[in-house]
Parts: C-alpha cells; sequence; structure tokens
C-alpha cells in the first residue's frame, strides 16, 4: 500500500508537473517577448531624443555665438562689398576674437568649422578646426544651409556619404545692422553620435545613421563592430535593429533613419535568464508537487483523518509563505500556488510602478508648463477652434485686463482686439491650420485693446494643438509698446541731422564729402562742391590734421554775406570727421554794434570826464599863451627901441616857439582824449600814460595842494592796449582819488601812483588815504549807473571795468573804512615782454600799503 502511494504520487505529481509546464511555459513566454519588445522600444526612442537634443545644444549655442557681443563688435566697422569672388579668410586652428569657446563650456564637441557668410551667401571667414578644409560642394551651395528668417536653421547635410550638421543663424553689428549668417559645421562621426549618447550602454548596444533609400549605414558610434557602408539587413543576425524616422530637418538634402543596434547575445541572456529562472522555479514545484502528492496518498492510505487534520495545519502554514518552502511535511501543490501567483503579482506590480513613474513624469511636465506659463513676461492664451477663450495666465490677465469671471468662454478677437485686425488675426489662425507641429507657423503685429478700451501694439504668434482629436490655439503675445517707442526713437535719430536747421558734413579722411544734410548747401555751394566731391585744399588739410590730432577744431568760415562757425569732430576709429556748423553772421553783426555803441559810450564818458576837467586844462592852455604873450611884447619894445642885440631876440623867439609848442601838445592831448575814433591796439609804455594822466590833472591837484607820488618800475613796461581808453581808465581812477580826498585836511592829503612787473602783468595802482569805501558798497562798486556823487553818472567804473575786460585784463578795488583805497589795473605785457620773461619786482618795489595816517570816513567813490 505505502508502495503504491508511493507510485500513485509519483504518476500523479508527473502528470501535473507536465500539464503545468506546458501552460506556464508559453505564459511566460508571452510575457517574457513582450516585456522585451517594450524595453527595446524604449531604448530607441530613448537615443533618438539624445541624439535629437544633442543637435539641439549646437543649435542653442550656435544662436549664443551669433548674438555675442564679440561678434557684434568685430562686425559693427566691416563693410563687405558685394563681390562675385572672394577669398575667405582661413583661421587653421586657432580661434579668432569674434569666437567664444561655448562649444567647450556646453560639453559640445568642438566643430570642424564656423562659417562668416554674407546676405548673398558669399563665405567670408572661415575657423577651421582641424587640417579638413570645408567641402567643395558644401561651399558651392552655401545659400542652401542658411535660412531667410531671423530663426536659427539646422540642417543635417550629406556631403558624399559624410552626414554633417549645419547650423546657421543671422548675425548683426553692434548698430543692429544685419551683416549675414554664422554656419556651424560640425560632422557626424563616430565621436559626435557617441558623444551624444552620453555615455557606453550597458547591454553593449549601438546606434546608427541610415540612408532611409539604400538602406545602407553612413555612420555609427561603434565603427570597429558595425562598419560604415554595410547594408542593414547584413546585421539582422548578430544584432535587432530598431529604426526610427528623424525629425524633419528644413532643408535637408536626403532621407535619414536613426537605427539603434542592440546584440542578440544581450536579449537573448536576458530572456534566457528569466526563462532560466522560471524553469528552475517549476522544477523545484514539480518536486514539491510529486512530493506532496505522495505523502497525501501515503497518508491518506495510511491515516486518513490525521492526515486531512494535517492537510488543514498545513494550508494555513501556506498563507504566510511569500516564496516556495521546501521542508518537510509542507503542502507543495498550495505553495506552488502561492509562488505562481506571487510571481504575476510582482510582474502587474512592475507594471503598475511603470505607469506611475509615467504619471509621475506626466505630472512634473505638467506643473514645469504651468511654472513657465506662470513666470513667463509674455501672455499666453488658449482658444478653441471657435476662437474662445479656454485658459491663460497671469501676465494675459495683466496686459490685457482680464476678469476671470468674464474672460472664460468669451470670444478673444472681438473683446481684445482692434476691429481693423479681426479680419488679419483670422487669417493668421487659417495659415496656423496648414501645420501640424507645434512650431509657430502663424506670427504678425496686431493692436491689442485692453478690457478699459486702451489700445497698444502687439507681436502674436498662434500654435496650434491637437488634443483628443480636439483643435485649440495657443496665442503667445508680447506687448511691442516699447519696441515700437524705441523704432520711433530710433527713426527720430536717423532723421536729426537732416532736419537740422544747421549745416552737419560727414568728410573722409582723403577730404571726401560723404554725407551733408540739406541745410549745408548754401555752405557746400560757397565752397563749390557737394556730396561726392572734395572740400578745398584748405579745409582738407583742417580736417587731416583734427584726425591727426584727435582733438576737436573750431575755425570761422567768412563768405562775406555769411559768417559760418564750424567745428570739426574727429572720429579716429572710422577714420571720419564730422562737421558740425552754425550761422553766425547776426551774432557777429550784433558783437559789432555791441562794439561801435560801447566806443559811443565810452566817447561820450570821456567828453563828461573833459567836462570836469576843462576848467584846469583851461589854465593849464593860459600859462603857454601868457609865456608867447610876454616874450614877444619884450621882443617888440627891442625892436622898436632899437635893440638890436641878436642873442636876446633869438632867445626870446626859441621861448615863444617853445611855448607855442607847449600848447599844441596840450591841444593835442585834448584832441587825442575828447575825439571819436576806433579803437587802435599798438604798444605803449605803461609809465608814460601814468606821467600823461598826472599831466592832465597838474590844475586839480595844485587846487587841493596834492603832489601825486609816483613809484614807477625802471624802465618801459610795454603793453599791447589802445592809448586813449587806457589813459581814461587812470584818469577816471584819479580823478576819484582826487574826490575821496576833498575833505580831508591839506597836510594829510596822499596820493600814490605804484607800477610794477609780475608773472607776465602789468599792474597800476592808485592808492589814496581817503575816508575808504564802506563794503556794502564795495559789491555795486562797477554796477553801471551805481554812484553815491550828486552830480556823478554812475557809469566810471562801469566803463573802466568793460575798457580793461577788453584787454584781457581785470580791475579790482582794495579798501579798508577810514584807512582809504587801492584800486588794482592788471594788464597782460606785450608778447615780446612775455618772451624776453619779466623778473619779479624786488623788495624796494613791493606794493604800499595802506597810506597813513588813517582818517574818519567820508565820501566813497
Amino acid at each position: 500500500m505505502p508502495l503504491i502511494a508511493i507510485l500513485i504520487g509519483l504518476v500523479a505529481g508527473l502528470a501535473v508537473w507536465g500539464v503545468l509546464d506546458q501552460v506556464q511555459s508559453r505564459a511566460v513566454e508571452k510575457i517574457v517577448n513582450k516585456e522585451l519588445s517594450a524595453r527595446l522600444d524604449l531604448r530607441s526612442r530613448e537615443s533618438l531624443l539624445r541624439f535629437d537634443q544633442y543637435m539641439a545644444n549646437y543649435a542653442a549655442t550656435a544662436r549664443l555665438l551669433a548674438n555675442h557681443r564679440r561678434l557684434a563688435q568685430y562686425l559693427e566697422p566691416l563693410f563687405w562689398f558685394p563681390e562675385d569672388n572672394v577669398e575667405p579668410v582661413v583661421y587653421e586652428r586657432f580661434r579668432p576674437f569674434w569666437l567664444p569657446d561655448f562649444f567647450g563650456r556646453n560639453a559640445l564637441l568642438t566643430p570642424s568649422h564656423v562659417l562668416l557668410m554674407d546676405t548673398r551667401g558669399q563665405v567670408r571667414e572661415i575657423y577651421q578646426a582641424g587640417d579638413s578644409p570645408v567641402p567643395a560642394e558644401m561651399l558651392a551651395d552655401s545659400l542652401n544651409w542658411i535660412g531667410s528668417g531671423d530663426e536659427v536653421r539646422t540642417v543635417l547635410a550629406r556631403v558624399e556619404d559624410q552626414p554633417y550638421l549645419v547650423v546657421s543663424d543671422p548675425v548683426e553689428d553692434a548698430g543692429g545692422y544685419g551683416m549675414g549668417h554664422l554656419v556651424v559645421v560640425v560632422p557626424i562621426d563616430a565621436a559626435f553620435l557617441a558623444a551624444s549618447e552620453g555615455s557606453v550602454s550597458a547591454d553593449n548596444s549601438a546606434v546608427a545613421l541610415v540612408d532611409a533609400d539604400e538602406q545602407r549605414i553612413l555612420v555609427t558610434d561603434e565603427p570597429g563592430e558595425l562598419l560604415p557602408g554595410t547594408p542593414l539587413d547584413q546585421w539582422d543576425a548578430e544584432f535587432v535593429v530598431t529604426s526610427s524616422s528623424l525629425p524633419e530637418y528644413e532643408g535637408s538634402n536626403w532621407n535619414m533613419l536613426f537605427a539603434t543596434f542592440i546584440p542578440h547575445s544581450s536579449v537573448e541572456r536576458m530572456a534566457e535568464r528569466v526563462v532560466g529562472f522560471e524553469r528552475r522555479q517549476r522544477l523545484i514545484a514539480a518536486l514539491a508537487f510529486i512530493v506532496v502528492f505522495t505523502l497525501l496518498i501515503y497518508l491518506v492510505s495510511a491515516r486518513l483523518n490525521r492526515v486531512l487534520a494535517r492537510m488543514t495545519r498545513f494550508s494555513e502554514r501556506a498563507l504566510d509563505i511569500e516564496q516556495p518552502n521546501f521542508k518537510r511535511g509542507g503542502n507543495q501543490l498550495l505553495l506552488l500556488e502561492d509562488w505562481i501567483q506571487q510571481f504575476t503579482n510582482l510582474v502587474i506590480k512592475a507594471r503598475e510602478e511603470m505607469s506611475r513613474r509615467h504619471a509621475h513624469e506626466m505630472r512634473e511636465t505638467e506643473a514645469l508648463k504651468a511654472a513657465i506659463m506662470e513666470a513667463s513676461l509674455d501672455a499666453i492664451v488658449t482658444l478653441n477652434r471657435g476662437g474662445r477663450i479656454i485658459d491663460y495666465n497671469p501676465m494675459a490677465e495683466a496686459m490685457l485686463g482680464l476678469v476671470p469671471e468674464d474672460a472664460a468662454g468669451g470670444d478673444f478677437a472681438r473683446r481684445f482686439l482692434d476691429p481693423e485686425d479681426h479680419a488679419a488675426f483670422v487669417s493668421m489662425l487659417v495659415r496656423s491650420r496648414r501645420h501640424h507641429d507645434h512650431r509657430p507657423h502663424a506670427r504678425g503685429e496686431l493692436r491689442a485693446r485692453r478690457a478699459d478700451g486702451l489700445r497698444f501694439p502687439v507681436e502674436m504668434s498662434i500654435v496650434p494643438i491637437d488634443i483628443d482629436d480636439e483643435r485649440v490655439y495657443t496665442l503667445y503675445i508680447h506687448d511691442a509698446t516699447q519696441r515700437k517707442a524705441a523704432e520711433r526713437e530710433i527713426k527720430g535719430l536717423a532723421r536729426f541731422a537732416s532736419e537740422s536747421p544747421n549745416p552737419i558734413l560727414r568728410v573722409n579722411a582723403e577730404g571726401l564729402i560723404v554725407y551733408a544734410n540739406p541745410a549745408s548747401q548754401p555752405l557746400t555751394d560757397a565752397w563749390a562742391s557737394g556730396p561726392g566731391q572734395l572740400l578745398p585744399a584748405a579745409w582738407i588739410e583742417e580736417v587731416q590734421a583734427a584726425l591727426a590730432e584727435g582733438r576737436n577744431h573750431e575755425r570761422e568760415e567768412d563768405q562775406s554775406e555769411q559768417i559760418y562757425s564750424l567745428l570739426l569732430v574727429p572720429i579716429t576709429d572710422l577714420d571720419y570727421v564730422n562737421i558740425y556748423a552754425r550761422d553766425i553772421t547776426a551774432m557777429r553783426r550784433a558783437e559789432l554794434e555791441s562794439r561801435q555803441h560801447q566806443s559811443e559810450l565810452v566817447h561820450v564818458c570821456r567828453l563828461s570826464t573833459m567836462g570836469e576837467v576843462a576848467t584846469g586844462m583851461a589854465h593849464e592852455l593860459n600859462q603857454p599863451l601868457g609865456a608867447i604873450v610876454n616874450y614877444a611884447k619884450g621882443a617888440s619894445r627891442r625892436l622898436r627901441g632899437g635893440m638890436l642885440d641878436t642873442p636876446p631876440l633869438v632867445e626870446a623867439m626859441r621861448q615863444i616857439s617853445a611855448q607855442a609848442q607847449r600848447a599844441g601838445e596840450i591841444i593835442r592831448r585834448l584832441r587825442a582824449l575828447v575825439g571819436k575814433q576806433a579803437p587802435i591796439r599798438s604798444i605803449v609804455d605803461l609809465n608814460y600814460l601814468v606821467r600823461e594822466v598826472c599831466g592832465f590833472l597838474e590844475f586839480e591837484t595844485g587846487k587841493l595842494d596834492l603832489r601825486i607820488e609816483l613809484d614807477l618800475t625802471a624802465g618801459e613796461i610795454p603793453v599791447s592796449a589802445d592809448l586813449v581808453q587806457i589813459e581814461q581808465v587812470l584818469l577816471n581812477l584819479v580823478r576819484n582819488a582826487l574826490d575821496a580826498l576833498e575833505d580831508r585836511p591839506p597836510a594829510d592829503r596822499h596820493l600814490a601812483i605804484f607800477t610794477r612787473v609780475r608773472d607776465g602783468e602789468a599792474i597800476v595802482g592808485v592808492a589814496d588815504n581817503g575816508p575808504g569805501i564802506p563794503p556794502e558798497r564795495m559789491a555795486h562798486l562797477f554796477d553801471p549807473f551805481y554812484t553815491t556823487k550828486e552830480t556823478g553818472m554812475g557809469m566810471g567804473l562801469a566803463i573802466s571795468q568793460t575798457i580793461i575786460d577788453d584787454h584781457d585784463g581785470m580791475i579790482r578795488a582794495d579798501s579798508e573804512p577810514g584807512r582809504g583805497t587801492v584800486f588794482h589795473l592788471h594788464l597782460p605785457l606785450a608778447a615780446a615782454a612775455r618772451c624776453a620773461g619779466a623778473e619779479a619786482p624786488s623788495e624796494d618795489q613791493a606794493e604800499p600799503a595802506e597810506v597813513e595816517p588813517p582818517l574818519a570816513a567820508g565820501a566813497g567813490r
């Protein structure tokens, strides 16, 4: 009985194992194949995404280079002439100034070539990283690799069997002028593909670019294993090949596939590990079944009741078993069922884990997009097919004045666009429907309208998106108000020169007039020149001198009817000169009239002065006339009396002649002081002028019982001055001093005049010990019509200051009430005297201090 029970148990266990082996083998094989297929497909998509992202990194780096300030500064002074045959500048194995090392910073392979093209597609400069030049076919078809818009253009080009990544982006100089394109050329070789994958795959997989038409490998990251140029089907025996279409690149000249190669050995090893594990588990389960059936049958036959009780306890124990347990007495059938259920749960758990990760990634992506929309500086609005608002970001709410409770479901065009732009907006929507990717294919400038009615310009891009067979439109709206204002300002600045009422010209180093605004026509007509013509020879020399010295030159141009003031401003780095002219004819005429009025006023002041000294001059003139009469009478008496001695008569005639000359000199000085004449500058001796003035005032000083103390520098003091005007100033100062001394006792009256030479200046001082000038009157001392005299006009010191200023000199006064006043007159020495170098005054010629003794305050100036 036990033997039969054992045999029956063995047969039953083998039968159960045989049935389960067939069923489970097919189920496990299906699961393994499905899981392997999913993993291979995922591996292929990841490789393609890494490759596409790697190329996108090149596009982003090219955009950074094209907009870098180094390149803009480099292009600013360049001007590329449109020539048929241009020999480009080649930088072989060294990086030019305009090309920073952004590729190394961004973990990208250095491109083989970087080209600068002009707007006609001609290559002007080439950076060559290695020994190989740019392929001739690529240079011949250069226009095919650059775009026509402002976007970065990425092209996968093929020259013979070598694929290239060609990225182009427009470039501008520092002034915003379009100069052409920056083109980055990167050969797609084994190193490129290896860099795009990032690291060596654990499953020894490889990637390659395949010619879709010829089904032939062009380049691979494992050229030692996958030979370029071989057919794709040649490797089916060794690899599991997964091919994917690359994203469409505008301008690419060939059809390509991205292939992933995973060795069959890796796939088989993976499958063998899973199947081997499953078989071991089934074998263990089969043995367990056999042992369990044998024991069950044996126990049933021997101790049925005990076996039933024991099976119940085994069942309770089996509920807590997580993996097969082959302890003696275990219920192996239940254990096998539990293991199969556990394995199935593990597979389901793995699928749930993948679904959870995918859902988590989707949530992260949605959160990232939401954050981008929240932080965007542009308004983003989503519309349904009917043009009604579905969603919008906070910037749209601020820009358009959206109210949340009213915006949802509202007609966007009707509420937030200018009525005149409705048709243009509908046209943009229609254009966007013709494209199926998510790039903004409909762009335009419209006028938006806020909820409060304010209208402003915007730039709008429309991206159509299909969600569950339902098309929506995402609008990207940028406020163009500041850009429009900047454009208007730039246009206004550009028209500034042409609108200027003053002449403005630009002249190059050769003297050629490059630009002349309309207001400069009278000036250029007088020069018999114009735009595109040379300046007169003298002005060419001025232009070249300004460029050579690097500083501004200011000149005047007198054209008889008009007078121009020309300011020459050199722009040395660009080798040209800007000439800014202004018509100063009216100003010069006003200056001439002012000088004439000033001369007339000075003349009137001289007449007034001479009226005041007329009595003294008459007395002075009466002395030589009286002497002439006396000598003539004496000579007449001698002749009538017969006294014909010659010597006395000759002496009388000599005295008559001398006195007549003296009277003539007095009249000459009077006429020179009173006569109206144009100012005449000459070299005069300042000491002589002082003596002349003292001679004028001899009568007045005699009336005051005063002798002027002269302390004059030895020798002559040459100054370039108008003799009459300086005499008038000195005469006015001395007469003021005499007026101040009238109230002092005769014995206490002191008036001194001194001259000095110091630091290239001639100094005249007039010092008196009069009552001085109160401090409150010092500030108004030189104001016109300010006087403290009952009969004065208040113009003497004001005109004196005007005369001295016209002579580039200075007049000042120092006074101490009760002690006296000193007037200082400073005039520049004549040029010859300055060149010779005047010595400093000696100690015995130092300026005197106040004149002693001080008296009580009296009348001022």
